[in-house]
């Protein structure tokens, strides 16, 4: 891993909020109503780190379903009233983000409103001010590398001197595949779930990617981008 690093890029889901398990529960709650039958382990597999668009075109290919005009309105409007009641923030991660010593920004599958009100929700609003990157600004989503680059770009930092943090199997893809280094996350309620599986998956495609288990063990990883 390049110790020279300048930025550190966080994904938003399952990162910086711990989200990954209400967007799941919304998503299964709606294609329920379709009559489509799936549960968390199918979500974890075909839709975690994708932004809508992806998810609609799998919906589409792995279910036989075509999304109806209005159903992602109605599943982010149902997601923002989850998110008032039950988001919180990922365990220690607002003391990780006090104690950086360098530059960081988030990029997200997520749309710009959705991420927005959800760091407003849990606090977070001033920490990252403007430099919040969504796949609605690029071509391609995750897992193409086009997000973690034009977040390295806007920041004004060349990819290889960026830390990317991901807890998706398609983030760490992305990441990869930008010239990035990656942290592989796994403290989210998500992933904790199905902590087995997603490590599997992970470090068989990608064994030397390092793990993260709890942001407070943040510091003996990485200690020289904290205080």
């Amino acid at each position: 891993m390049n110790t020279d690093t300048q930025l550190i890029i966080f994904d938003c889901d399952g990162v910086i909020i711990d989200s990954e398990v209400i967007s799941a529960k919304v998503l299964i709650d709606k294609l329920a109503e379709l009559g489509c039958t799936i549960d968390m382990a199918f979500v974890q597999e075909h839709f975690l780190g994708c932004q809508f668009t992806t998810v609609a075109d799998k919906v589409k290919r792995l279910l036989s379903t075509s999304l109806p005009q209005h159903f992602e309105e109605e599943y982010r409007q149902q997601l923002l009233v989850e998110f008032e009641k039950n988001l919180t923030v990922t365990d220690g991660i607002k003391s990780v983000l006090s104690s950086l010593k360098v530059p960081y920004c988030i990029a997200t599958s997520s749309s710009l409103p959705r991420t927005t009100r959800a760091l407003q929700v849990v606090g977070l609003t001033e920490v990252f001010g403007s430099h919040i990157f969504t796949a609605s600004q690029v071509k391609q989503g995750k897992p193409a590398p086009d997000l973690f680059l034009f977040a390295a770009d806007a920041m004004g930092v060349e990819p290889q001197h960026c830390l990317v943090i991901e807890d998706s199997y398609f983030g760490v893809s992305a990441a990869i595949t930008a010239n990035m280094n990656v942290i592989h996350y796994v403290g989210g309620g998500h992933i904790i779930d199905r902590l087995d599986n997603e490590l599997h998956r992970v470090s068989q495609v990608f064994p030397t990617v390092p793990v993260l288990s709890h942001w407070q063990n943040f510091d003996r990883l990485m200690p020289a981008l904290v205080r």
